[in-house]
């Protein structure tokens, strides 16, 4: 299952960024894997144009964060992330993984 979560760069959940906050939840349950992508052009609901050009430079840039893991891991995860947003749009859908894995010589990663 693919977990999709589009927000503003400048939003936050107890004083962290928002998208930093959601990851680091998503780590923390064991989530197969999460990636944070910035856009950089986007509008949303408000019709509020967001962009990195440098005539109209935008303190608030879209992101997408992408979640795979398990339906039954990602619903675990929904109530969750409930909680942490204000605004912005979540979608699910289900997705084919082909391969998932690790190379040999990737390190563990550290404890947080």
């Amino acid at each position: 299952m693919l977990l999709r979560i589009f927000i503003g760069e400048s939003d936050r959940w107890k004083h962290q960024p928002l998208y930093e906050a959601i990851v680091l939840k998503a780590r923390e349950m064991h989530l197969a894997g999460a990636t944070v992508l910035r856009g950089p052009m986007g509008f949303g609901k408000s019709s509020r144009l967001h962009t990195a050009k440098i005539l109209r430079l935008s303190m608030d840039l879209p992101l997408v964060i992408e979640i795979v893991d398990t339906e039954e891991k990602i619903q675990g995860f929904l109530p969750i992330l409930d909680e942490m947003m204000q605004g912005g749009l979540v979608t699910l859908e289900k997705v084919k993984v082909i391969d998932y894995r690790a190379s040999a010589d990737t390190p563990e990663p550290p404890e947080i």
